[in-house]
């Protein structure tokens, strides 16, 4: 678990070089209107005071999240689904603002900015939750085992050679719109109905 938890947090740290440092220019707007003002360069102390409020906001999100987990829990054994479930919906609240903003945002043709927000929300999660879950897990010395059946591997080698070919091209069309939709409700019957 802590292997994982430091790959994830590697991974989400390489991005974020990645996004504001080296490759910069492939997460910007590419439309006419770069005249619009300049942004300067956090100082310091603005730096560690995002820092401390980003982790900040995390500890709340995990909270939240584990005083939610009863409620949830008792809803989708209820409902007859499999408590794996539960993680399912909690994953929709954390990620749900950023991802309506995503949509928000293609649907106002601003694509690139869509796509960030996607990226970097799902990436955050990832990238900072399961750190955390493992630290958590630690002070509270409850063990957690993250691993896939074989059916959620095949659907995420799927989905990510899916996403490379949407990506790769530079352009996206309804299709490829509509086959990450069908991985996805494939993923939610499989999760619901094991």
């Amino acid at each position: 678990l802590f292997f994982v938890a430091a790959v994830s947090l590697a991974l989400y740290g390489l991005f974020l070089f990645v996004q504001t440092n080296r490759h910069r220019e492939d997460f910007l707007e590419t439309r006419g209107d770069q005249g619009g003002p300049h942004i300067a360069a956090p100082t310091g102390l603005m730096l560690a005071a995002s820092w401390l409020l980003l982790l900040l906001g995390l500890l709340c999100v995990i909270l939240l999240a584990k005083s939610l987990t009863p409620s949830i829990e008792s809803a989708v054994l209820g409902a007859g689904l499999p408590s794996a479930f539960v993680g399912v919906v909690i994953a929709v609240i954390v990620l749900l603002p950023e991802g309506l903003s995503a949509l928000r945002a293609a649907r106002s043709n601003s694509l690139q900015t869509s796509l960030n927000l996607a990226l970097g929300s799902a990436l955050a999660s990832i990238g900072m939750t399961i750190p955390a879950v493992a630290a958590v897990s630690l002070l509270i010395g409850m063990p957690i085992v993250l691993g896939l059946e074989p059916e959620h591997i095949v659907l995420l080698v799927l989905s990510l050679f899916v996403s490379t070919l949407t990506l790769s091209t530079g352009r996206t069309t309804v299709l490829q719109g509509g086959l990450h939709l069908v991985i996805f409700a494939a993923f939610l019957v499989i999760a619901a109905i094991p």
